[in-house]
């Protein structure tokens, strides 16, 4: 196996597990009273990332690594560990809000309102470039840049709208699952 082939494994084994994971929670917080919102975007993410990790195989298995922009690629990695664990079962891939549940302002969420979407950004754009592929960074960036911009709409307004009633202000604006 080519060192890119390893590292594109190593991203594909981990969206498995994300998938996994997100499925599981989903799951459970359905079953505690939680509702889904905004669902019809969904298909373009899911579509828009498999995309991008096929053409990733398709185009850069045997490519040169760029050891430092890898190495700007493993921190985002952390992040998004951090991410995952700060939010725990509340974290899935689509918009799942339990009603009246308090935001999360810890971990990441103390800094950024959409710290997850700031790795996934950061990884689009990232991770081509490590196999100096930038124009397929900057076409899957603008596809995402899109996405996201309705994806943090709708999740602001769901959040919003089943924030407890307080007379505390929040923090800053809402983040995924909080």
């Amino acid at each position: 196996m080519t060192p890119a082939s390893l590292i594109l494994a190593f991203v594909t084994l981990e969206r498995l597990l994300e998938l996994w994971l997100s499925r599981r929670n989903t799951a459970r917080l359905l079953a505690a009273g939680a509702r889904e919102h905004a669902p019809g975007h969904y298909p373009f993410i899911v579509l828009l990332h498999a995309l991008w990790l096929a053409g990733l195989w398709l185009f850069a298995w045997d490519r040169a690594v760029n050891p430092w922009l890898l190495g700007v690629f493993v921190a985002l990695q952390i992040m998004r560990i951090w991410v995952l664990a700060t939010l725990g079962h509340r974290w899935t891939t689509r918009i799942i809000v339990m009603p009246g549940a308090p935001l999360v302002v810890r971990g990441p969420y103390r800094f950024f309102s959409h710290p997850n979407y700031l790795v996934v950004i950061g990884e689009i754009a990232v991770l081509p470039v490590v196999f100096s592929m930038p124009l397929y960074a900057l076409v899957f960036s603008f596809v995402n840049a899109v996405l996201l911009s309705v994806r943090i709409s709708a999740e602001d307004a769901a959040l919003a709208s089943a924030r407890p009633l307080t007379d505390e202000p929040s923090p800053h604006p809402a983040s995924p699952s909080r």
